[in-house]
């Protein structure tokens, strides 16, 4: 088994853990680039985010992480909207 596949099998075993897990985040793409791993999307929340990262880290230990995962504001604004 070649690193790439060994890349691509702890990518696979990430998603699906992502899916099934308590956290059920399907949100988030992960791709291999080069020898590196990219993780991006939104998600619900910086503690979501901070699971993912998590997550993220166990299985892919050992290869470069590049996370690029945005927290979606769910409050409510501080001002109407001005129509004109």
């Amino acid at each position: 088994m070649t690193a790439a596949d060994t890349a691509e099998y702890r990518i696979a075993h990430l998603r699906d853990r992502l899916a099934s897990e308590d956290i059920a985040e399907l949100g988030v793409r992960i791709e291999q680039r080069g020898t590196g791993v990219a993780l991006y999307g939104t998600v619900s929340s910086p503690a979501c985010r901070a699971e993912i990262l998590r997550l993220a880290e166990e299985e892919l230990a050992g290869l470069p992480l590049h996370a690029d995962l945005v927290v979606v504001r769910s409050d409510a604004p501080e001002h109407p909207e001005e129509l004109t």
